[in-house]
C-alpha cells in the first residue's frame, strides 16, 4: 500500500468499512503523530478521508476495508488512506457555490465538503490508483525549527541582528 519514497512507514492499520472506524482511525493518528504541530489538522484530514472511503466506494461495503498509514520523512508526515474501489471514482474537490447549489450540496450541505478540508489543511494531497484501489495521501511538513540561542538570523535597523544588538569594531 505504502510507497515509502525515503520515508519511514511510522503505523499502519487495516479498519473495516464501517462508520465506528473513523473515531479508531483519529485515535490511531493521535497516537502515532503525538507531538506532531499539525496533529490536530492530521486527525481532522483522517477523519474526512476514511469517512469518504467508507461512504463512497467499496470499503463501505458488506466485508470492506479502509487501510490507513503514517510515514514520516522529507521533514514532516505524510497520511495516506486506501479504499476498496470505487469504480472508476476518484476523490475530488468539488467546484465552486454554483456547481454545489447544482447539485444540492450548496454551502449548508451536510456533505461535498471532506476534500475542500484536506486541500484547506495538507500542504500538499493527491491520489494513486493501486489496482482498483485508490489511495489518497496528504503531507504535513513540520514547520522549521526556530534558530538556536545566539544564532544570527537576519540584519535588522541600526547593527542589530534578530532584534539583538550586534558587538564588534565599528
Amino acid at each position: 500500500m505504502v510507497g515509502t519514497r525515503d520515508r519511514v512507514v511510522m503505523g499502519e492499520i487495516t479498519l473495516p468499512g464501517v462508520r465506528r472506524s473513523v473515531g479508531c482511525a483519529r485515535g490511531f493518528v493521535r497516537s502515532v503523530a503525538a507531538g506532531h504541530p499539525t496533529l490536530d489538522d492530521m486527525v481532522l484530514v483522517v477523519s474526512e478521508t476514511v469517512a469518504n472511503a467508507i461512504a463512497h466506494t467499496a470499503s463501505g461495503l458488506e466485508g470492506g476495508v479502509v487501510r490507513v498509514a503514517v510515514l514520516a520523512g522529507d521533514g514532516g508526515y505524510t497520511l495516506e488512506v486506501a479504499d476498496e474501489g470505487a469504480a472508476g471514482g476518484r476523490p475530488h474537490v468539488k467546484g465552486g457555490p454554483a456547481e454545489d447549489e447544482h447539485a444540492g450540496e450548496g454551502t449548508g450541505a451536510e456533505s461535498g465538503r471532506g476534500m475542500r478540508i484536506v486541500e484547506a489543511l495538507a500542504s500538499r494531497w493527491g491520489f494513486r490508483t493501486d489496482g482498483a484501489r485508490t489511495v489518497v495521501w496528504a503531507e504535513f511538513p513540520a514547520p522549521a525549527l526556530p534558530p538556536a540561542p545566539g544564532t544570527a538570523t537576519r540584519r535588522g535597523a541600526r547593527g542589530r541582528v534578530g532584534g539583538a544588538p550586534v558587538s564588534g569594531p565599528g
